[in-house]
């Protein structure tokens, strides 16, 4: 997994690159009606998951790790439509999880290791502070 929220993962018959950057999270909010953070919850162990989450989460992820929009959707039509809707849960669940430690994540912690700031918190400015009254 990657700070950039690119996670390789094994699907269908090989190994894919999976992104889901800030546009691509709007963009299968967007067709799932529901919040990235809703869509991971139902692809959690609830299994409440609709085909469309499921569908949209890896056609939008393949997409976003740089896959051409063709290729991505054969691939999904292959892989989904044509199996046990629960074998990709597992795919499309680390596929969100990826994408939502990007913002909350690995990132913030190895600023603080570097001495960058405190994971969490605005860095401080160094310049002097103004004296100037407001007009």
């Amino acid at each position: 997994m990657s700070r950039h929220a690119a996670v390789d993962l094994d699907f269908g018959d090989d190994k894919y690159r999976f992104r889901l950057g800030l546009d691509e999270i709007e963009e299968v909010e967007e067709k799932c009606d529901c919040s990235i953070f809703e869509i991971l919850g139902h692809l959690s162990e609830a299994r409440t998951f609709r085909l469309m989450m499921l569908r949209s989460v890896l056609r939008v992820g393949l997409i976003g790790g740089g896959m051409d929009t063709i290729v991505a959707l054969k691939l999904v039509n292959k892989y989904v439509d044509e199996k046990a809707l629960d074998e990709n849960r597992d795919v499309a669940y680390s596929v969100v999880l990826a994408a939502l430690q990007r913002v909350h994540g690995d990132d913030l912690i190895k600023r603080a290791e570097d001495g960058e700031g405190e994971p969490g918190k605005p860095e401080e400015s160094t310049s002097p502070a103004s004296t100037e009254a407001p007009a």
